[in-house]
């Protein structure tokens, strides 16, 4: 069992930077690909970004690629979502996903994950 607790959401201008965090519990979080996905208000959840358990694959969606970094630290449980230069369009709940899966191609599908964050907001203005 793994929980998932993400934070460092708010309200920043556009062009700013944020950094979130997805903290875990349970020791066998090191053996978890973790996914960060995000949904705005009326849209569907979408993939933002991914990384395996040992960090040596990280893949993002096309939106966000050469903005957002996503990284782990395995000795402390954590996932971080490195933001930068953000857009009016990044605004939206963004959540942090666990997922055992070892296939790379199941990362960007919300389905392929087994335990899930509460969330936190991400508002950005113009």
């Amino acid at each position: 069992q793994v929980q998932l607790v993400e934070s460092g959401g708010g309200l920043v201008q556009a062009g700013g930077s944020l950094r979130l965090s997805c903290a875990a519990s349970g020791r066998t979080f090191s053996s978890y690909a973790v996914g960060w996905f995000r949904q705005a208000p009326g849209k569907e959840r979408e993939f933002v970004a991914a990384i395996s358990w040992s960090g040596g694959y990280i893949y993002y969606a096309d939106s966000v690629k050469g903005r957002f970094t996503i990284s782990r630290d395995n000795a402390k449980n954590t996932v971080y979502l490195q933001m930068n230069s953000l857009k009016p369009e990044d605004t939206a709940v963004y959540y942090c996903a666990a997922t055992t899966s070892n296939f790379y191609n199941d990362y960007v599908n919300q389905w392929r994950y087994d335990y899930w964050g509460q969330g936190t907001q991400v508002t950005v203005s113009s």
